[in-house]
């Protein structure tokens, strides 16, 4: 009988539940924790798309606004030959056309390695095959490519002499001649009767910004019977963008507005 019994006592044990509401706590507070960690991503990867977009469209209007600087000045030179060689610099300039810079957010950035990212994709000094040499994907027009000269730099806040402008982006403003001259001299502005680059100046305008930010503006300029210049935007793009357009005009629309945009996490601009 004791036997029956003991075995009896064992099988009511086996079916006891205490213990499952701790386990089901558990499992709540698991899957609690899971949607917490959810939202809270969710929350930061938003604020920082958002931030690097805010970020984006400044260093774009950053770019733009060094641009019109730029070409209040190239109104008033004569021979673009001197733009394309060097010597003739814009009066906004906070020094020499090389050497390091320390932005407001404690980053340094080197004018001569951004001019040679321009115009051989590396930050080393180019080579003159690197310049002019064999045609490549980014730089298509071989003897014709265009050789970036720094023409305007500085902080943005002192592009105007009130000193009103409240930001922390540096901006560059390069010029080039246009590439699709057909005289093999990129330092000269075209002059034979056939040449469609005649003068007609490639510029590159380069925002710089906190946190790694970096927006670029290519645009064509080209001389009118008027004292205006003829403007037509060719690109907008940021950092990471590797593949150009190649112009398929010397002038394109003046003033074309954009027909894409995307944005992206790591730069939150526009392309």
């Amino acid at each position: 009988m004791s036997r029956i019994a003991g075995v009896g006592q064992v099988g009511m044990n086996m079916r006891r539940e205490d213990g499952i509401a701790m386990i089901v706590a558990l499992m709540a507070m698991l899957l609690m924790s899971a949607l917490g960690a959810a939202l809270v991503m969710t929350t930061t990867s938003e604020t920082i798309i958002a931030g690097n977009f805010s970020r984006g469209q400044e260093g774009l209007y950053a770019a733009d606004a060094a641009f019109e600087r730029a070409m209040d000045d190239l109104l008033t030179v004569p021979d673009w030959n001197k733009l394309l060689d060097g010597t003739t610099q814009s009066a906004f300039i906070d020094g020499g056309p090389s050497g390091d810079r320390v932005l407001p957010d404690g980053s340094h950035l080197d004018i001569g390695a951004a001019l040679n990212m321009a115009n051989c994709g590396k930050t080393s000094d180019c080579s003159p095959s690197d310049l002019t040499g064999n045609a490549t994907g980014t730089r298509p027009w071989g003897a014709n490519n265009p050789v970036w000269r720094a023409y305007a730099y500085g902080p943005l806040v002192n592009i105007l002499p009130t000193g009103t402008i409240n930001s922390n982006w540096y901006v560059m403003v390069m010029v080039a001649d246009d590439p699709s001259e057909n005289d093999g001299d990129p330092l000269h502005d075209g002059t034979n009767g056939g040449n469609l680059g005649t003068g007609v100046l490639a510029m590159r305008a380069e925002a710089f910004g906190p946190r790694g930010a970096h927006k670029i503006i290519e645009m064509t300029v080209a001389r009118t019977n008027t004292t205006n210049l003829e403007r037509g935007y060719t690109g907008q793009r940021g950092e990471d963008e590797q593949n150009r357009r190649a112009r398929k005009a010397a002038v394109q629309t003046p003033g074309k507005s954009l027909t894409m945009q995307s944005m992206t996490l790591n730069s939150g601009g526009i392309q």
